[in-house]
């Protein structure tokens, strides 16, 4: 098979020639490679991340998880975006974004840095009660869309990988990115504004709806959704509120158009599997975190949810990848397709992202691994 195949038939929980070596290299590993501050990346696209990606790919050998997917979106209106540097140093640049809209400006901060991801230093949402409808303009339902990029994005992929293309869904996991505060400012309006909450997951579930229903006209090989944290930042119950019924949707749509869904979401996950499994029409879930980072033993979910759902994951990124020897990579590459290979429908993972120094012989040693207990017969 070549990889796109392998990955495709493993996230739709079949059976493969072999586990996929598919780890999450999505930021830091490709940036590293290609020799240049981060920020060129990021801001300047010079490369832009995902052929960033296809490099690190071409370079490691592995199974790629293209996650950068994108259509050029439509609105009805199109508010001015406007960008200045607030500072440089030799270690971090500073950048001011400021969206003009019809109640107000929002402005947001990101520090980006010269040998790390960027970080979002300052939200766009200062008071969720006085800036309900602002927040709401910020989420705009699409009317229309280009696949230039998407198109030049799946023939440099080619079969490199499976395409994947994110759709959001609401809650607090994508929330701490507009809202100043955090968790902490989202649990305050939770008790005091329940109603803008609901207001904004409201118009969040029909901006999200209508976005899949395009991405399933532009044929990926797969929508990612879900979001970091979607269980560590809220409970199951908030899940259950605000994310969940998109999250349905999202893969009813997909399921009734032939492309997969997964979901990502590092952190505790063992409710948020058994949920996807029993109530949703998701394929795939990653990354399956062990403890302390999350709760997830990969033999027990395999065998609770398995036969319904495909599991992706679960390797340790820093005591195993990152500190870790070639030998350790093996070693718990092997137990993880011990414990979850069995039948396919396992995609051999690291849980959530490898960091930037992680050896490059660790990430092969990975595709080794596969192919050497990963194969079925």
């Amino acid at each position: 098979m070549t990889p796109r195949e392998r990955m495709m038939a493993a996230i739709r929980n079949g059976t493969p020639d072999r586990v996929p070596a598919a780890p999450d290299i999505s930021n830091m590993v490709p940036c590293r490679l290609t020799g240049k501050p981060f920020w060129d990346v990021y801001i300047h696209r010079d490369p832009p991340l995902w052929r960033a990606f296809i490099d690190a790919v071409d370079h490691l050998g592995v199974d790629g998880w293209f996650t950068y997917g994108r259509l050029e979106w439509e609105f009805e209106e199109d508010f001015e975006t406007t960008a200045q540097t607030l500072s440089e140093t030799e270690e971090r640049v500073v950048r001011r974004s400021t969206t003009r809209t019809p109640h107000g400006e929002a402005v947001s901060e990101t520090t980006y840095f010269v040998a790390d991801s960027p970080t979002v230093t300052r939200r766009p949402i200062g008071d969720v009660a006085a800036q309900i409808e602002m927040w709401e303009a910020l989420s705009p339902e699409p009317v229309g869309f280009r696949t230039d990029l998407l198109d030049e994005q799946r023939e440099a992929l080619g079969e490199k990988g499976a395409l994947g293309v994110s759709v959001g869904v609401p809650g607090f996991q994508n929330w701490v990115y507009e809202v100043e505060g955090g968790v902490e400012a989202l649990t305050y309006a939770w008790m005091d504004h329940p109603d803008m909450l609901e207001r904004i997951r409201e118009r969040q579930h029909r901006r999200y709806v209508r976005m899949a229903e395009m991405v399933c006209r532009a044929k990926p090989d797969f929508i990612l959704t879900g979001g970091s944290g979607s269980l560590t930042l809220q409970s199951p119950e908030l899940f259950r509120e605000y994310s969940l019924p998109t999250l349905k949707e999202i893969c009813r749509i997909a399921a009734a158009a032939g492309v997969a869904t997964m979901v990502h979401s590092c952190g505790r996950e063992y409710e948020l599997v058994k949920m996807c499994a029993e109530e949703t029409e998701l394929d795939c879930i990653n990354p399956l975190e062990i403890p302390p980072m999350g709760d997830c033993d990969l033999a027990e979910l395999k065998r609770e949810f398995g036969g319904r759902i495909a599991l992706m994951g679960n390797l340790h990124t820093t005591d195993v990848m990152l500190n870790g020897s070639r030998d350790d990579v093996l070693d718990a590459s092997r137990a993880c397709i011990e414990a979850a290979g069995g039948r396919g429908g396992f995609l051999l993972s690291t849980g959530d992202q490898c960091g930037r120094d992680t050896p490059d012989e660790n990430i092969r040693a990975m595709v080794e691994a596969c192919e050497t207990w990963g194969r079925y017969e």
